[in-house]
């Protein structure tokens, strides 16, 4: 693993930093290809609208651009991650009327899949855990993930590579790592996520190329019982890309030509990493 702290070699952070006691910060996850974190002026506007929302200064964007080209240039196929925390501070809650943040960037092998995954789809279920209603989190990528460790804990324990994550009340909000689209009657959607979920920037990248096309998208409630009736159902995010889904339970889909146009389309921009 290669890592910057600061733009300094190394991986060494104080313990009194404030992402590592509460969580008190942002993140992104890149998929690299060819020395080239993708998609990436996205993930920047993203980091930028997390610091904003939780009022940390963002670090600059074209300094983050020239710390992650030095980290991933030597990397063929990588994940590249970036931290910004607050900072560090006291033991305490309460902000240090000084603060200065720290910013974090690691470089990963990327997971190497199976091919199946891509071509023929994914089995999934119906996840057992929550997630919680917080209405002024929604959509950030913030560091408290303890929800997504749990599911993860559980969704490891069954042979499926993800699974469908509920909110309180029992509506569709998407997979442990990943959004999730449905399509029905050549209509795409994706569950609303104004009370939690994470407004993924592949999710971004795929609603406005649809909208842009003149192809009906819908961002609404979306209950289990919709899935089961969908014609086809997918996950995607930055690492995996598109995963269309197989099955859900008992449920087996007819089709997952939707997925793959949508592999097609991302990949030849540059969106998502080639299978």
């Amino acid at each position: 693993m290669d890592a910057l702290v600061n733009g300094e070699p190394g991986g060494v952070i104080s313990i009194h930093d404030r992402g590592l006691q509460f969580g008190d910060g942002v993140f992104e996850t890149l998929a690299v290809q060819s020395g080239e974190p993708l998609c990436r002026e996205a993930h920047f506007a993203r980091l930028e609208a997390g610091c904003r929302h939780l009022s940390i200064a963002c670090p600059d964007r074209n300094l983050l651009e020239h710390e992650a080209l030095q980290l991933c240039r030597a990397h063929e196929a990588a994940v590249l991650k970036i931290v910004v925390t607050r900072g560090t501070g006291g033991r305490g809650y309460g902000l240090p009327e000084e603060i200065t943040p720290n910013r974090i960037m690691t470089v990963h092998e990327r997971p190497d899949y199976p091919a199946a995954y891509y071509r023929e789809g994914i089995p999934s279920y119906i996840c057992a855990r929550r997630l919680a209603h917080q209405p002024d989190l929604a959509g950030i990528k913030h560091l408290n993930r303890l929800e997504q460790v749990l599911l993860r804990a559980e969704i490891t324990s069954t042979s499926c590579p993800e699974g469908v994550a509920l909110d309180p009340h029992g509506n569709v909000i998407e997979g442990s790592m990943s959004n999730l689209f449905m399509v029905k009657n050549g209509k795409l959607f994706t569950p609303d996520l104004s009370r939690c979920g994470v407004e993924g920037v592949i999710r971004k990248s795929i609603i406005e190329r649809y909208e842009a096309a003149g192809i009906e998208t819908g961002i609404r409630e979306i209950k289990p019982e919709e899935l089961y009736e969908a014609d086809e159902v997918f996950y995607c995010n930055s690492v995996i890309g598109v995963w269309p889904v197989r099955c859900i339970g008992n449920k087996v889909f007819n089709g997952i030509d939707t997925a793959l146009e949508i592999v097609k389309k991302l990949t030849s921009e540059n969106v998502i990493a080639g299978i």
